[in-house]
């Protein structure tokens, strides 16, 4: 079995690494740098060919470009990616399309994908996914395919998209036991009172539940986070086989994400993090929205037949009086939840409709 990482950095292997750019479209050996037109074209007029002619694309309003399609077999190792304007990362929809399903098995907002959901940037510092200023994407998350891969994205708003990215791959047999990559986009907005925002509903297959990303926007005063992600495992019906403690607990967080003295506390580490705190304004921002992410890597969530994940809207209400204390209450939030799992077919029969720019929208 290959090792990667530093364990396996010093092992040689079969595997030859190859990269898609806007300087190299195909990926082909010696095929980079070649470009005689593209973006870069007229500032690099008087420099000649080789030098930085075609370093990004531009993506026309409603129209979807192929950033990758790459014959097999190999593994996606890096997704490197940044747009302008930040507006983008909500109005475009990232896809992956293994072994030439018609069927995406990602299909999330950009900015969602790489934790900033909000369009608005946030550091990220963790192991599978990176947020660098000032909108530098990474992704580290291994994306085995046999035959083929395709990655596209679609520009959803009313204006020219110039994206920047660089797909780095290599190509090698993929162990028997390799699954499929996979991620869903969901938004309750609001969350209907007194009910959950689902993140999967009945993922059919074996795999491994590897992530949440959560762009969590609060509609009512008080703490918002009691709410509790259960997950629904190989036939789990009324009553879930995992259920955490609570919103903050599942993130790696405590009491309230709420230091002394400071109130809500911003952190990202290897695994977990509220990356993101977007505080009221007193004028047109009158909410509060946060970013949190917890990636399930050491801790993978198995199942052998089925998988649901819900969350619930939940929060703490004022005492109730004659020395009782304070209560839970139902919330009505904002949630915008991207889930990343592992299966073992390259599509899945169980996905939401692709979202249109309405439901994406940041209001």
């Amino acid at each position: 079995m290959t090792t990667f990482g530093l364990d396996g950095i010093s092992r040689r292997t079969r595997a030859v690494s190859r990269s898609i750019s806007a300087e190299n479209f195909t990926g082909a050996r010696a095929g980079g740098g070649r470009a005689t037109e593209g973006t870069g074209a007229v500032a690099a007029s008087r420099l000649g060919p080789g030098w930085k002619i075609s370093p990004s694309i531009d993506i026309a309003a409603g129209e979807t470009a192929v950033l990758a399609d790459i014959e097999g077999p190999g593994t996606i190792r890096h997704l490197w990616c940044t747009t302008d304007p930040h507006g983008a990362w909500r109005g475009t929809l990232l896809r992956m399309y293994w072994e030439g399903e018609e069927t995406p098995a990602v299909e999330v907002p950009l900015g969602d994908f790489f934790c900033n959901g909000w369009n608005v940037f946030s550091q990220v510092s963790s192991v599978p996914v990176a947020a660098n200023p000032n909108g530098g994407f990474n992704a580290y998350w291994p994306m085995p395919f046999r035959r083929k891969a395709r990655i596209t994205l679609e520009n959803l708003t009313a204006e020219k998209v110039t994206l920047y990215y660089q797909v780095d791959y290599e190509l090698d047999e993929v162990d028997e036991d390799a699954s499929y990559f996979h991620a869903q986009w969901r938004r309750s907005h609001p969350v209907p009172f007194g009910e959950v925002h689902t993140l999967l509903d009945g993922v059919t297959g074996a795999g491994s539940y590897v992530g949440t990303y959560l762009a969590w926007g609060v509609n009512s005063p008080g703490w918002w986070g009691e709410g509790e992600l259960k997950f629904y495992l190989d036939g789990d019906d009324e009553y879930p086989t995992i259920c955490g403690t609570g919103t903050e607990d599942y993130f790696g967080g405590a009491w309230n994400f709420d230091v002394p003295g400071q109130g809500y506390t911003a952190y990202t580490t290897p695994y977990l993090g509220l990356n993101q705190i977007l505080r009221p304004d007193g004028l047109y921002r009158s909410q509060q929205r946060f970013g949190m992410y917890r990636w399930h890597v050491l801790d993978p969530v198995r199942f052998a037949e089925d998988l649901s994940v819900t969350v619930q809207s939940l929060g703490i209400g004022p005492g109730q009086g004659n020395g009782l204390p304070h209560r839970y209450r139902h919330t009505s939030d904002d949630i915008a939840s991207t889930s990343l799992f592992y299966l073992d077919a390259p599509a899945c029969a169980s996905r939401p409709a692709a979202p249109d720019l309405l439901t994406l929208e940041v209001d």
